[in-house]
């Protein structure tokens, strides 16, 4: 209902809204956004949160268009590394929070600046231009009107992910934990494995998204990753994650995206100045974290009742 109410209103205000050219820019941002809020919503699904999404999804984007530029590494190989790369990324941050027992906020921080380091490091600040036209006209180009190619991956992953948390007992098991992790492991689960693997799930989305943004900017740009923090939080909330662990949804974390996009879609053709969008995403996720606390407590009162009933 958010999403269509948006959409009218914005519409009706811009009619330019519908065009194709718009259409497609608006589905080429929540393709690469989709996939940037799944990777921190496998990590809230534990109960832990990674600060390091930006990092893992910028070095992985450098690397991939490095790999190209600097080595002549074909796109679908140099695509596999950099995924590979982020995966790796991924389970150190996994194996450091299990091995250490300090928070996955001060492990992913200080990773955070890791891997930005080494990122600037490659690439002395200065962007990867070389990118093969093949890549980016995957990154730009559309099918049936305004559906850009890249929405294809994105949505492939959503199914995939959705599945794996509905169907398959990993995704059971990263809930349990996220809701108890003394309990799950008291049922046989190996907390520690799945941790880790849901940080290695984390990277790999990370890195995916990097790929993806660098098809769509067509050059490897050292900043990939640095704005992307507060998306990776604000659709996940919006959609009704439990920042505690436990409860998470794929489909509804698609809707938070949606409706993060047409805001920010609706600021820019409403020509609102671009850096109160993220004045409006820190809005939302406190406004989604505190209609969240409302219904647990709503429901908490209405517990004891539908008990003596």
């Amino acid at each position: 209902m958010v999403c269509i109410i948006a959409t009218i209103i914005i519409s009706l205000k811009s009619p330019a809204f519908f065009s194709a050219l718009n259409g497609q820019v608006l589905l080429e941002a929540i393709s690469i956004n989709i996939l940037i809020a799944l990777s921190q919503m496998v990590i809230i699904g534990v109960g832990q949160m990674n600060l390091s999404v930006g990092a893992i999804g910028g070095f992985a984007a450098i690397s991939f268009a490095g790999m190209m530029e600097v080595w002549g590494i074909s796109a679908p190989v140099a695509a596999g590394l950099a995924i590979a790369i982020g995966v790796l990324a991924g389970s150190l941050n996994g194996i450091f929070i299990v091995w250490t027992g300090v928070s996955a906020f001060v492990v992913t921080l200080a990773t955070l600046a890791i891997f930005k380091g080494l990122n600037l490091a490659i690439t002395e600040a200065q962007p990867f231009y070389n990118i093969p036209a093949e890549v980016g006209a995957f990154g730009n180009t559309t099918f049936f009107g305004p559906l850009p190619w890249i929405l294809i991956p994105a949505l492939t992953i959503v199914v995939c992910v959705n599945f794996m948390f509905n169907r398959m007992p990993l995704g059971r098991k990263l809930l349990a934990v996220g809701a108890n992790s003394h309990a799950a492991k008291l049922s046989g689960i190996n907390v520690s494995h799945v941790i880790i693997v849901a940080h290695c799930i984390s990277g790999f989305l990370a890195a995916t998204a990097g790929i993806a943004l660098v098809a769509r900017l067509q050059l490897g740009q050292p900043t990939i990753g640095d704005d992307w923090l507060i998306m990776s939080f604000a659709a996940p909330v919006i959609g009704g994650a439990i920042l505690a662990g436990g409860h998470v949804s794929t489909v509804a974390t698609v809707f938070g995206v949606i409706i993060v996009a047409l805001i920010t879609q609706g600021l820019v053709l409403f020509k609102v100045d671009p850096y109160l969008v993220q004045v409006v995403l820190g809005a939302l996720i406190l406004a989604a974290v505190g209609f969240n606390r409302w219904k647990d407590i709503q429901t908490a009162k209405t517990k004891p009742g539908m008990h003596s009933g």
